[in-house]
């Protein structure tokens, strides 16, 4: 055990969450913060994630709000032409390098522990080990501990396939795609997510025929159009698509309903529209990604993989042949924690969860805004209910209403009001600089004629779909 010293907040992960939320204290407030990791830099999941993986959303969208990401700028060539970069995977973990580095670490009031394992503590005395030397450090919060990992989910790079695979079988995760030493003559792409989804379209684009993949989807999944989901120039068709949902909400008879409203309008996709989907995770893809998914023609969905062996790969409905000589991709995992709500702020501990529907980056700094900037935990949560995590359809329903009911309590808040008009990680933090545009007038009369009906009806429609 090494000295005891004290911090007015202990940050347990230093992934987006920790980040953007030390940032908000760091901004608003004049408390010392040490962040603890298991990992050797700050940037969480991304310092694991498949190498290229991209943001699904615009990089001005992401990070901590005193620093942007990103270039701002549209790109020109490649399946993201028309719409505003996003960072890679080697672009995040750089940036949160920078921003610990020369932001965090410059204040004098930031303690950064790395390669560290949190294992409790009670009282004000917690306690972390170093994973390198072994040591034990005590540390005082005089604050508050601030957990980052209660929903933290599970990737598919560093765990272990949910299902067997016989000794000999080829099977890798997505991350060791770019390095394998030798082709494969097929590939078997495990997932129906957007680990999966980014697979197939990174072979695709790399000069794998589509005859040479097989896709197994458990499921089907809705996904978001990039289109309605810019910042700067095009934030007018950001608003379009709010106004989109609620105008659906509002008018749908059923659940399906709404969802095929939302596609009809374009704001929704799905690769194959002969399949009802059953999975809504709030990821975002392109027109153009589902045009290249949409060669792919061997798609197995008989539900989750069981076992896969040398020539037959067994379902949870069924079985299947597989060739001697595929690869097979292994883009399954647990993904986000189930854990039950609860407060966000108590007296001793802020419990990091989502309170609002997508944009990662705007929750986890508001919560940071509300720590600092509210002196009361009863008000911050009022504020700030925690919801969980979609997976559903019907989650993303429920998201979407707990957000908008929490949206109009801080909009009556001044302090995080005034936060949110300001802070960059807000999507429509700019609409005032487009309050002409033919396409914001439009949408600001459909919110105001739709919004009240859009919560009554789908409060209904829920009730209905769970009373079944």
């Amino acid at each position: 055990m090494t000295d005891l010293f004290e911090t007015d907040y202990l940050v347990v992960g230093a992934g987006t969450a920790g980040m953007a939320f030390t940032d908000a204290l760091l901004t608003h407030g004049d408390a010392s913060v040490t962040l603890v990791d298991r990992r050797h830099a700050p940037g969480g999941h991304w310092l694991d994630a498949y190498p290229f993986v991209r943001l699904h959303q615009p990089s001005a969208f992401y990070g901590v709000d005193s620093v942007p990401l990103g270039r701002n700028a549209i790109d020109r060539a490649g399946l993201n032409a028309g719409f505003y970069d996003q960072a890679s995977a080697d672009e995040l973990c750089s940036y949160f390098a920078h921003v610990m580095q020369e932001h965090f670490l410059p204040t004098g009031r930031v303690r950064f522990c790395p390669c560290s394992d949190y294992v409790g503590g009670e009282g004000d005395r917690h306690r972390f080990v170093s994973r390198l030397t072994g040591t034990t450090q005590e540390v005082r919060v005089r604050r508050k501990l601030v957990d980052t990992t209660y929903l933290e989910g599970r990737i598919p790079a560093t765990s272990s396939p949910p299902f067997k695979v016989d000794e000999g079988v080829p099977c890798v995760p997505a991350s060791d795609l770019p390095r394998l030493a030798v082709g494969a003559r097929s590939f078997v792409v495990i997932g129906a997510g957007k680990t999966a989804l980014d697979t197939c379209v990174w072979l695709l684009t790399n000069g794998v025929p589509a005859s040479a993949m097989r896709w197994v989807k458990p499921r089907e999944s809705w996904w978001l159009n990039r289109r309605f989901h810019q910042p700067h120039t095009m934030l007018p068709d950001f608003y379009v698509g709010v106004g989109l949902q609620m105008q659906a909400m509002a008018e749908a008879s059923s659940i399906d309903d709404l969802f095929l409203r939302l596609e009809a309008d374009g704001f929704l996709l799905r690769v194959d529209t002969s399949v009802m989907p059953t999975m809504q995770r709030g990821a975002i893809t392109s027109e153009a990604e589902l045009a290249l998914l949409r060669q792919i023609q061997d798609v197995v969905r008989l539900g989750h993989v069981r076992h896969v062996g040398h020539s037959r790969m067994l379902l949870e409905h069924g079985e299947v042949a597989t060739p001697r000589d595929a690869l097979h991709v292994h883009c399954a995992a647990a993904g986000l924690a189930t854990q039950p709500l609860r407060p966000i702020f108590e007296s001793d501990r802020v419990t990091v969860q989502p309170t609002v529907w997508g944009f990662a980056s705007l929750q986890f700094g508001l919560l940071g805004a509300a720590e600092a900037l509210i002196g009361n935990d009863d008000e911050k949560n009022r504020l700030c209910r925690p919801i969980r995590y979609w997976d559903r359809p019907t989650d993303y329903l429920s998201a979407y209403l707990a957000m908008l009911a929490s949206e109009r309590a801080r909009a009556s808040q001044p302090v995080l009001a005034e936060w949110a008009r300001r802070s960059r990680l807000n999507p429509l933090s700019l609409l005032g600089d487009h309050r002409d545009d033919p396409r914001v007038v439009q949408t600001r009369a459909r919110l105001r004629e739709t919004g009240p009906v859009a919560v009554e009806n789908v409060s209904k429609l829920l009730a209905a779909h769970f009373s079944a």
